[in-house]
């Protein structure tokens, strides 16, 4: 879009104030403004290398689109800013994550996940906030974001001052831990821009020492091919079996690094309807998810980011939950009934889950 030549240019000044009201009037908890021109060197190099080394595992899209991650105007010429944003999703009245993760025979789904897609949510509010800037100054280009396309989001928001990296590469802030989604606007406006805070993590390693599967290799370095978030939503094929004890319950994405990190104490519960609990899904069990047709799959999570896997995938993650879970007749017949199943993925799952019962029932008897 082509700005109006006759029209005022506005106090860039005064619009970025503007902006974030408009921002916090649309539900994000903080905007920040970087320079679309930052220097962006050491982060690029870091993620070449990243990529060089394998870490980013099956997400081919990591390499996909080259330098356009780390420079904005390959993307988007025009762009001169990124507005960055943030909006909290830490749902109420939630069951609390570690009782459930502790327990065994319920399902642990990451937090973020329990309500409705956050990419719908972030991208519709962000264009909100377009059309206010629109409405206020005339046409201007712009493209907004959220975790949709080749944008390196934690960077961005770093440099524009809205957190820092954490050790487990997740972005923090001092005023709300890590549990709040990102977005982006890519503008051509020259608008006035923030600058970038320190780094509050200090000596803790609490985030690395808690991975179950040690995927956090170093500080600010993720492994994802470890990772239990990448195996249960990114990576479609076989779980990789010394993995699976390990992945315990945890059937979407896994929160334990932001469960431990001090700074989360200061994570704010979401007043968005969008990401409170659906379904009962913070207090389920295994059991009952795995007895799921693909129907009841389709019509419960509508419009939730866990459809996205498909149902092959969410039953693969299952089966490994309930091959963790201690012993019953309940689980051994629930994976029974799906151990002819027409998939040859959750079949092999299914049959790891039965000799792992199977096993606790040796011992039990024991």
């Amino acid at each position: 879009m082509q700005k109006n030549a006759s029209t005022k240019l506005p106090d860039y000044i005064a619009l970025a104030d503007t902006i974030r009201l408009w921002s916090k009037s649309l539900g994000f908890h903080d905007t920040r403004i970087a320079d679309a021109n930052a220097d962006m060197s050491a982060v690029e190099v870091g993620l070449f290398k990243w990529l060089e080394q394998g870490y980013h595992g099956d997400m081919d899209y990591m390499a996909k689109h080259g330098t356009k991650r780390t420079r904005p105007t390959e993307l988007e010429p025009q762009t001169r800013r990124i507005i960055s944003v943030c909006m909290n999703y830490a749902p109420p009245a939630t069951k609390n994550s570690w009782e459930v993760i502790h327990s065994g025979n319920q399902a642990f789904i990451s937090r973020y996940a329990l309500g409705r897609d956050y990419h719908k949510v972030v991208r519709a509010r962000l264009q909100q906030l377009a059309d206010k800037i629109t409405n206020a100054i005339g046409p201007f280009h712009y493209r907004v974001f959220s975790d949709s396309a080749p944008v390196m989001e934690v960077a961005w928001a770093q440099k524009s001052g809205l957190g820092w990296r954490g050790k487990h590469t997740l972005l923090l802030s001092r005023q709300a831990g890590s549990m709040f989604f990102l977005g982006e606007m890519y503008v051509d406006l020259p608008l006035p821009v923030d600058e970038p805070i320190g780094d509050y993590c200090g000596s803790c390693s609490r985030c690395i020492d808690i991975c179950p599967t040690q995927a956090i290799i170093a500080p600010y370095r993720l492994d994802a091919r470890r990772c239990i978030s990448y195996l249960t939503i990114e990576f479609k094929g076989s779980i990789p079996e010394p993995l699976r004890p390990l992945i315990g319950n945890r059937i979407y994405g896994c929160d334990d690094c932001q469960l431990v990190c001090p700074w989360n104490k200061f994570a704010k519960i979401t007043d968005e309807n969008d990401f409170h609990v659906r379904h009962g899904l913070d207090d389920i069990s295994l059991v009952e998810l795995f007895g799921w047709n693909q129907q009841t799959f389709e019509a419960k999570l509508a419009g939730s980011a866990i459809r996205r896997i498909g149902y092959i995938q969410w039953l693969r993650n299952i089966a490994i939950g309930l091959g963790n879970a201690p012993y019953s007749i309940a689980i051994v017949k629930s994976l029974q009934a799906r151990s002819d199943d027409s998939s040859a993925l959750i079949r092999e799952h299914v049959q790891w889950a039965l000799q792992q019962q199977s096993e606790k029932s040796t011992t039990k008897e024991k």
